[in-house]
């Protein structure tokens, strides 16, 4: 998996609660602990559709993953904050369509770290990378990622359900640095956390600063996810709740939420 990296031993503290294994718990995986199940609950009582926006969310992912392999042709990915390996990761979906698609996730979290290496270890098409996604220099110059991602070619770029985790000025620069980096027809999937109400945004990050010890972003306003599409050109169908996001007509788990949901989209990388 890490081809020559060395593992290290991550502490891990299961009396804190931590984003990853939260939303483990909320995709009704059993990598969580009580301090995890504890914070969501609160969580539920500030937006109580947390759950099914998570399912939607997960399947949001499956479906633009395939949509880049099968009509973008992509063959390579970073997922930037790729949380626990659970059911249906990126090297999965595109490798059942394309076996030799190349994987590199990024993330930074120990329980993440462990699992993701532990499930990767027999896959020579991906890397796990340990390491701050806004240390994009550093990330694009590491050798597993030098090995698995050619810049000749058009790469796709995933920030699913992750920049709500980072305060304005480090989201914003990182969607900016990424980009920069990325050849001519690559692609950038940006969804985050947004609501209309005032007080589910302000509750949500009170609570998740809480969690975090201060380490998270905040629930942002649709026309600031927006904002981090400029240069890039959006595809079809345009900005939206991606749940509705190619779905076909299906809602798979939940109609549309009045609480809060994960907004965004496809950006297209011009040089032209």
């Amino acid at each position: 998996m890490n081809h020559g990296e060395k593992l290290h031993s991550y502490a891990i503290d299961v009396t804190r609660p931590s984003v990853a294994r939260m939303y483990d718990w909320l995709l009704g995986g059993v990598e969580n602990y009580a301090s995890d199940r504890r914070a969501c609950h609160e969580l539920l009582k500030i937006a109580p559709s947390t759950k099914a926006l998570a399912l939607n969310n997960r399947d949001f992912l499956r479906r633009v993953v395939k949509v880049l392999a099968q009509e973008y042709g992509i063959r390579q990915f970073i997922d930037h904050g790729s949380g626990l390996p659970t059911q249906d990761n990126v090297h999965e979906i595109v490798q059942r369509i394309t076996p030799d698609a190349r994987v590199v996730y990024i993330d930074n979290d120990p329980i993440v770290l462990a699992h993701g290496r532990t499930v990767l270890e027999e896959n020579a098409q991906t890397a796990v990378v340990n390491a701050d996604m806004r240390d994009t220099d550093k990330i694009f110059d590491r050798p597993e990622v030098r090995r698995l991602i050619n810049l000749d070619e058009p790469v796709a770029a995933l920030f699913v359900s992750v920049l709500h985790c980072m305060d304005d000025d480090d989201a914003t620069t990182l969607v900016r640095q990424v980009a920069d980096r990325l050849p001519d027809g690559s692609l950038m999937v940006i969804c985050q956390l947004v609501s209309d109400r005032a007080d589910v945004r302000e509750g949500v990050t009170r609570l998740m600063q809480q969690v975090t010890g201060d380490k998270w972003g905040r629930v942002r306003e649709q026309h600031e996810v927006a904002a981090y599409f400029e240069g890039l050109i959006i595809e079809e169908p345009g900005l939206t709740d991606v749940t509705y996001w190619r779905n076909d007509g299906k809602i798979a788990h939940r109609q549309r939420a009045d609480d809060w949901v994960e907004w965004g989209g496809l950006g297209r990388v011009s040089r032209t």
